[in-house]
């Protein structure tokens, strides 16, 4: 990412000049609080916004200015805040082979990911459950093994446990830290919460549309009072 702004419409900044680099493999988190921009700059990456300045390259594609987003949306993986919004089948099964038929998958092909898909997320047993059914942590269990079974080279999840309860919150933390182990996935993982953001290998602090830490999470920690005047809590071990 490279000098890139976002305005919304009636001249709001969103982003101001924001410069990254993420590596393959890397586990990132991004924090800060209401409206720092989280939401917005994950949405750049892929195409679904489009920034007034600056530049997006996935790989050797350029997500901005656009002309590779086909390829870009087939390497990055998304999961919102609310399952809800993104499972669209009637049962969980066809849920994982609804993204596979959509890139004309061969059909056997497609069968095997279903089924290893089914097996490495615990959805064996929901295999013919409609999806509106299961709770929240399975729905967004299922909403990342759905973004999974495409294989992408990366994932971003938008603050991904927002909406569930501590259990299904523990579930999902521990398959994101499977993911980088067992896939070798990279995934970018939007959270306000900064106890969520510390078992990443790396944090980015956004406020006001700015990156103001850019660090492991032991070195980001240390910025404790300024972290607290901005809104975010510190995990226990760190706070002082």
């Amino acid at each position: 990412v490279r000098n890139l702004s976002f305005t919304h419409p009636g001249n709001i900044p969103a982003l101001r000049n924001i410069n990254l680099d993420i590596s393959p493999g890397e586990r990132l988190a991004l924090i800060g609080p209401n409206g720092s921009g989280k939401t917005t700059l994950a949405r750049c990456f892929n195409g679904l916004e489009r920034p007034q300045t600056g530049q997006i390259d996935v790989d050797e594609l350029s997500a901005y200015p656009p002309g590779d987003l086909f390829e870009i949306r087939k390497r990055i993986g998304m999961v919102f805040q609310n399952p809800d919004d993104q499972l669209v089948a009637t049962t969980v099964e066809s849920e994982l082979a609804f993204g596979l038929e959509n890139l004309a998958v061969a059909p056997a092909e497609m069968h095997f990911r279903v089924e290893e898909a089914l097996s490495q997320f615990h959805l064996e047993i929901y295999r013919h459950h409609p999806p509106h059914r299961l709770s929240g942590g399975e729905k967004q269990r299922l909403a990342i093994a759905a973004a999974m079974v495409l294989r992408p080279r990366y994932l971003v999840l938008d603050e991904p446990t927002a909406l569930i309860d501590p259990q299904g919150r523990r579930e999902i933390l521990a398959l994101l830290d499977d993911l980088k182990d067992q896939f070798g996935t990279t995934t970018i993982h939007i959270t306000q919460l900064p106890a969520e953001a510390a078992r990443a290998d790396r944090i980015i602090v956004l406020h006001q549309g700015c990156v103001i830490y850019d660090a492991a999470p032991a070195a980001v920690f240390q910025n404790a009072l300024k972290l607290r005047e901005i809104g975010l809590e510190v995990p226990f071990p760190h706070a002082v």
